[in-house]
């Protein structure tokens, strides 16, 4: 029997990286899907690591050959995509799958594995929190915060379509409370 499945998703600034990143620090059978995308590395960014980086062409070529769980055209030319080969990667492994993806990849996800997997949704306590955060991070011009805002309210609205979802108002209590729902999910 292949292993299960956690997803976790959530609007841009939301903590879900962070809490992805102490679910697999917290001893749990946990291994990390790496996503492939057509977006540049960014800053200390490897390679296979933090995502397989694809040219579009390349990316386009291994949707056709059906290499992909799911994938989505995020922006134009923008591609996200889960690979097979990382699922089989994992569970040959002996691990479950620990999913960081966008919203629409999460549902996406769900769908294709039903009770195999638990979908989490990460809500931000409100969409001037989220600005916040998106601003005190540092990484994005204006524009590009107010386009991520604007994204962050259509997603919002998708949170009813996950098993689960966290609050982060709060960042050590979402941890926690992420990590009491996998554990039960997964024993």
């Amino acid at each position: 029997m292949k292993g299960k499945l956690v997803i976790i998703s959530a609007p841009s600034g939301a903590g879900k990286t962070t809490i992805v990143k102490y679910l697999i620090d917290s001893g749990l059978n946990l291994s990390f899907s790496v996503s492939a995308t057509t977006r540049p590395l960014r800053g200390n960014e490897k390679n296979g690591e933090d995502y397989f980086f694809m040219t579009v062409p390349e990316f386009r070529r291994r949707v056709e050959n059906n290499e992909f769980v799911e994938w989505e055209e995020v922006y134009k030319d923008l591609l996200y995509g889960t690979l097979k080969s990382e699922l089989e990667r994992i569970w040959a492994g002996g691990s479950n799958v620990l999913f960081d993806v966008d919203v629409k990849g999460g549902i996406n996800l769900k769908k294709k594995f039903g009770t195999r997997s638990i979908a989490i949704f990460i809500m931000p306590p409100s969409v001037g929190e989220l600005e916040n955060r998106l601003v005190k991070r540092a990484t994005d011009i204006p524009e590009k915060i107010k386009m991520r805002v604007e994204k962050a309210r259509e997603e919002m609205m998708l949170a009813n379509q996950f098993d689960t979802i966290i609050v982060n108002h709060q960042l050590d209590k979402a941890k926690e409370e992420a990590f009491k729902i996998v554990t039960s999910f997964l024993e």
